[in-house]
């Protein structure tokens, strides 16, 4: 029987356990990314563990989030973060340098290579055929100082696509549309592999729209195959020597098919506040638009970008619409102004942002009280614009640029013939904002900066074997950790202190969570399904933690979040009857046993109702110990100190 591609680079990478689905395996890491949001913890986790020096192929530091400096957080962890790269060995993206995930297709992301990135989008490098993966920032830490990372085997789902993208509906459009039929919980514990004849009409850029945004459906990665059009976009970023041929076997077994015809797709929009909730763009015409942001890792490519400048050449945006232009990188950035398709952006009244994440993150450019945004971003969650009271919507360029125009939602079809656009033979390449890494000698002589705003680490002591306390939040399903820890500029620059961002956990949903925390000694919280979904935050875990949460008992968690949980010694239960979530209210009292969890039975007894609840869990033997020894750190540092 034949290979998925999926499996044929797993198979490569394997250093324990086999290919079966649902069971536990750890692969080997090549290559990985941080980005400054996540990785000062990162690093600073890195450093605890005493390694001199990192132990991948590769990994890049880049600063992408925070980079709009208010005061002197952001700057002195920036310092922080190109201090840690030159005395361990990384390369680092400086600030204005671009995204992550856009600069790292471009630059560094290879076919048949592992990639682990602490950020949840990282699966964009599956757009050049890697297994390309988000993970909380300890478990970056932890393969960058030589460990194998840990995952269930997931199911490999085959998303066939044949057939063209009509005019005017672009990549965004295949991922939305997936999203339309599966949602955002479709595909966790799934790799989502692109094959069939379709594939060929994707370039590069789009194909890492599609994989980027794959994110949301909760898969573990999406990836498609290293074909010729693969070996074109790195011969054209002058690495055609990277490229290699990689493809599943003909006769490869998939446990799921979804079947796309390209052909037959049309504009789609996802409303407020999830990607999941999609619709056709045709369904929603007439909506005035408030603000429209074109940008992020996931729709900031040079062809993006190209579209949306032709579309807008000779035009004014509406009186009534603010459009923002966030270019992915520098390289983008080159590109457009040598083309004069920056003037067309420009002329036509864009305002145009640092080639960084921005709003995308609620870094910046907020909307209105109660404004209709659309954006070509991967997430609309509720608050996450920097405006509680913002409804966003998520799009395509070609949508969001005829928006801007008109004002209103409306088919992009409607504008009339598609422009045509001249994508480059030979991208232009200037690597001057990456800084290689020292040799290990010169490394030697390299001190850390820390500015006052990095604080040391928590303490993860072992776990009691009863856990007692009350419920301190009861929430529902598909609890985002943008819920559990917001983003945005207030926040983002308090990553590196703990006691300081633990005052905002859970701040869109109970603002009193905090101070209720502290003065109870911590506790239980009791959620529905999908825990944890979107990104890859650790502080989703971290603060919770400081404040004393002991364990979180749901129907159901996300991936990297429960990764996460455990990375930091919170115990993640699960309802063996998710009826039980019903009995269960605010400030009722729990007495949990611990001491049976390796069986994989935990007995819960609510002491104000009087009530045993059956909990189970979906942890290895290896995530058990960690756990149980109050998180992953404390296991490496024995074994490297």
């Amino acid at each position: 029987m034949g290979k998925t591609l999926t499996e044929k680079i797993l198979e490569l990478h394997l250093v324990e356990g086999k290919l079966e689905k649902g069971t536990d395996i750890a692969i080997k890491i090549d290559q990985t990314l941080t980005q400054d949001a996540t990785g000062t913890m990162a690093y600073l986790q890195f450093e605890a563990m005493g390694v001199s020096r990192v132990q991948t192929e590769l990994s890049v530091s880049y600063v992408d989030h925070n980079t709009l400096q208010t005061d002197f957080k952001n700057p002195d962890d920036h310092r922080y973060l190109q201090s840690i790269a030159a005395k361990y060995g990384l390369y680092f993206s400086r600030p204005g340098n671009g995204i992550c995930h856009q600069v790292h297709l471009e630059r560094f992301a290879r076919p048949g290579r592992t990639l682990l990135g602490s950020d949840s989008h990282t699966p964009t490098g599956g757009g050049v055929g890697s297994i390309a993966i988000g993970a909380g920032g300890l478990d970056v830490a932890a393969a960058m100082a030589g460990e194998s990372f840990r995952l269930k085997m997931p199911q490999v789902v085959k998303v066939y696509l044949k057939g063209k993208l009509p005019d005017f509906v672009s990549a965004k459009d295949v991922i939305l549309e997936i999203l339309r039929r599966i949602g955002v919980k479709g595909a966790v514990n799934k790799v989502l592999e692109y094959t069939g004849p379709g594939i060929k009409t994707l370039t590069v850029p789009e194909r890492g729209t599609i994989t980027n945004m794959g994110t949301e459906t909760g898969a573990t990665t999406s990836i498609f195959p290293s074909d010729e059009i693969t070996k074109e976009f790195l011969e054209a970023q002058e690495r055609g020597d990277q490229w290699i041929q990689l493809e599943p076997d003909e006769d490869a077994k998939y446990d799921e098919t979804i079947e796309i015809n390209l052909s037959e797709l049309e504009p789609l929009i996802a409303e407020p506040h999830s990607p999941g909730n999609v619709k056709t763009v045709k369904d929603l015409e007439g909506l005035n638009v408030d603000q429209v942001c074109i940008g992020s890792c996931t729709n900031s490519s040079l062809r993006d970008l190209k579209i949306v400048a032709n579309m807008l050449k000779g035009k004014t945006i509406n009186l009534n619409t603010v459009l923002t232009v966030s270019p992915g990188s520098r390289q983008v950035v080159d590109h457009m102004i040598d083309s004069g398709e920056m003037g067309y952006l420009i002329k036509a009244g864009a305002r145009i942002l640092e080639n960084a994440c921005g709003p995308c993150i609620g870094m910046g450019l907020a909307p209105k009280s109660d404004a209709i945004s659309l954006r070509t971003f991967n997430r609309n969650f509720l608050g996450r614009t920097g405006t509680k009271s913002a409804n966003a919507y998520l799009v395509s360029p070609e949508t969001a640029a005829i928006a801007a125009i008109k004002g209103k939602i409306t088919d992009p079809r409607k504008f009339g013939s598609i422009p045509k656009i001249d994508m480059p033979k030979n991208f232009m390449v200037n690597d001057n904002m990456i800084i290689p890494p020292l040799h290990p000698e010169e490394a030697k002589n390299v001190e850390i900066i820390r500015g006052p705003n990095i604080k040391p680490l928590p303490e993860f002591n072992l776990l009691p074997a009863k856990l007692e306390g009350e419920v301190l939040l009861k929430v529902e399903d598909d609890i985002t950790t943008d819920h559990i820890m917001p983003a945005g500029a207030k926040i983002l620059p308090l990553r590196s202190n703990i006691p300081e961002i633990s005052k905002f956990v859970f701040n869109v949903v109970d603002e009193s969570f905090h101070d209720r925390s502290l003065a109870k000694g911590g506790g239980f919280i009791v959620g529905g399904d999908n825990y944890g979904q979107g990104s890859s935050r650790e502080h989703a875990a971290i603060a919770p933690k400081y404040l004393g949460i002991k364990a979180v008992i749901v129907k159901s968690f996300a991936r990297i979040h429960l990764a996460n949980l455990v990375n930091f010694g919170i115990v993640p239960l699960i309802f063996v009857n998710k009826d039980d979530y019903d009995t269960i209210e605010p400030e009722d009292k729990f007495e949990i046993d611990l001491t049976t969890i390796k069986s994989g039975k935990v007995k819960l007894k609510n002491l104000t109702k009087n009530i045993n609840l059956e909990l189970t869990h979906s942890l290895s033997e290896q995530d058990l110990e960690e756990l149980m020894a109050g998180g992953k750190l404390t296991l490496i540092k024995q074994k490297h100190i």
